[in-house]
């Protein structure tokens, strides 16, 4: 059964899901437009039958989590260790979405010894660029300058999906509601942002390094050329476990949840 819960932490109110006890696994939803806890409904209890903790948030500025003063992708992971001290998680393997599987990686970075396992789903930004280069749209870029229509929202949730038969009423009023008023106030303060530049070799080249053992999924019809990315990305590091699923676009969690938890499941397992 997954639980509706509330937290206070650094002076938000936040709201979070969580199903099962065992060792705690966070789950980090990415930044889209309506993005939020809700997106991770149909995995908990799979992973709940897998013996774990796990725990889904409205990350600041999403659902039903207030906004915060602070948009940036920085401030978001910092929030994620104060969340997990508030919950007194002094360990947890983590699951990031999309820009959120960038946040999961550097906490394995920052946190060695409390970040268990690292497991990343269709982040593109972690993937090698083609040589020919080009630019494809950057994680959480997904919106208009306009609160969305339903019908709008059910067409950005189309275009992520595989399966488009799995938006149901339910997860489209849900999206729908998650992309209004303050959630699309702090959309629009996210765009605004400086995009972040880190010192040193780009994220992608430094995977091999992590502390904590690490699992990347993608889907072989995502958006960005992922499919042939990864290819790339699994030639130039043979050690990583990257896996593409076919018959899955960016929300992998939905085109594929049996395989996703299984999948996830044994790695995080053994």
């Amino acid at each position: 059964m997954i639980a509706e819960k509330s937290a206070r932490v650094e002076g938000l109110n936040v709201r979070y899901l969580e199903s099962g006890s065992g060792p705690a696994l966070l789950f980090l939803h990415g930044a889209s437009l309506g993005s939020s806890a809700d997106v991770w409904v149909p995995n908990l209890p799979a992973f709940d039958a897998h013996g774990f903790r796990a725990i889904a948030l409205d990350q600041p500025g999403f659902g039903l989590t207030d906004n915060p003063a602070d948009h940036s992708i920085a401030y978001r992971r910092h929030f994620v260790m104060t969340f997990m001290d508030e919950l007194g998680l002094q360990h947890a393997s983590v699951i990031g979405h999309s820009q959120s599987g960038r946040i999961a990686v550097e906490l394995g970075f920052m946190l060695p010894g409390r970040v268990a396992k690292v497991v990343v789903l269709a982040t593109g930004s972690l993937l090698p660029p083609l040589k020919e280069g080009g630019k494809s749209r950057e994680e959480g870029e997904e919106g208009e300058a306009t609160e969305p229509t339903l019908e709008q929202t059910r067409r950005d949730l189309e275009a992520n999906l595989f399966h488009p038969a799995l938006i149901t009423p339910a997860a489209l009023e849900t999206r729908h509601k998650m992309s209004l008023g303050k959630n699309f106030q702090a959309f629009l303060a996210r765009s605004r942002m400086p995009r972040e530049e880190g010192g040193g070799p780009p994220l992608w080249q430094r995977l091999a390094e992590l502390p904590a053992p690490l699992l990347m999924l993608y889907g072989k019809q995502d958006r960005g050329r992922a499919a042939e990315r990864s290819e790339l990305a699994k030639q130039r590091y043979p050690g990583l476990d990257l896996q593409l699923l076919d018959r899955c676009k960016h929300l992998l969690q939905w085109d594929a949840a049996e395989r996703f938890a299984a999948i996830a499941g044994r790695f995080l397992a053994g």
